[in-house]
């Protein structure tokens, strides 16, 4: 059997952050193929809004231990401390630094990841981490209502390679309103912010999340 998810307290300049660490499955049965050896971490946050507990990092969770992922999913201190709103964006990043040594302990390539809020600290400390690749789930571009005050430059100005999954209706930013860049954007359809569908698209919840672990599987296999 696969070993069980455990816990990590991490001390940051911002506070103490925890670490649920997921870990690839290894073991096998008398019925199945020998799971592939752990290959990479991919260390995700959640969004100034919610959790660990949020519909995508849950279903990354279940799905990519299977295919030799590490999945660390990160609490930021302001969460820990049980508070309701997300402190500044400098915050969030002094946060993210203090814990990436616990993510690149295991010796292994880190994908830095997050949803919304966090997908934004992963895209701008990305390149100083020495972060593998970035994974951006819900990438705020704008706030709703207001595309001019667009936040492109901190995806664009990643360094490394990125995936963007955004929802189709996304009041942050539709896929099509995502300029051109060095990233690849895959898109789970009608899925609003927290890739919630609604009943008339005809698509159930598992199977957006089916959208969306298909598009993060295939990428981190293209990794290398």
């Amino acid at each position: 059997m696969s070993r069980q998810p455990r816990t990590q307290n991490v001390t940051t300049e911002a506070g103490e952050a925890r670490i649920t660490w997921v870990p690839a499955a290894t073991a096998t049965t008398a019925t199945t193929a020998p799971a592939p050896a752990p290959r990479l971490v991919l260390g995700v946050s959640h969004g100034a809004g919610g959790g660990i507990e949020a519909r995508d990092l849950k279903a990354l969770a279940a799905a990519l231990p299977a295919h030799g992922v590490t999945v660390a999913l990160v609490e930021q201190p302001w969460r820990v401390a049980g508070k309701k709103v997300a402190p500044a964006p400098k915050t969030l990043d002094t946060g993210w630094r203090g814990l990436w040594p616990a993510l690149a302990a295991p010796g292994l390539p880190v994908v830095a990841g997050g949803r919304s809020a966090g997908a934004r600290v992963a895209c701008r400390t990305a390149a100083e981490l020495g972060a593998a690749a970035v994974l951006a789930l819900s990438f705020p571009l704008h706030p709703p209502g207001k595309p001019e005050k667009s936040r492109a430059d901190e995806l664009l100005g990643t360094g490394v390679p990125t995936l963007v999954v955004q929802g189709g209706n996304d009041p942050f930013g539709r896929p099509e309103e995502f300029p051109p860049g060095a990233y690849e954007l895959a898109q789970v359809p009608y899925g609003d912010h927290g890739f919630a569908v609604p009943k008339k698209s005809g698509l159930t919840e598992a199977q957006a999340m089916e959208v969306l672990t298909g598009a993060v599987t295939g990428w981190l296999t293209s990794l290398g």
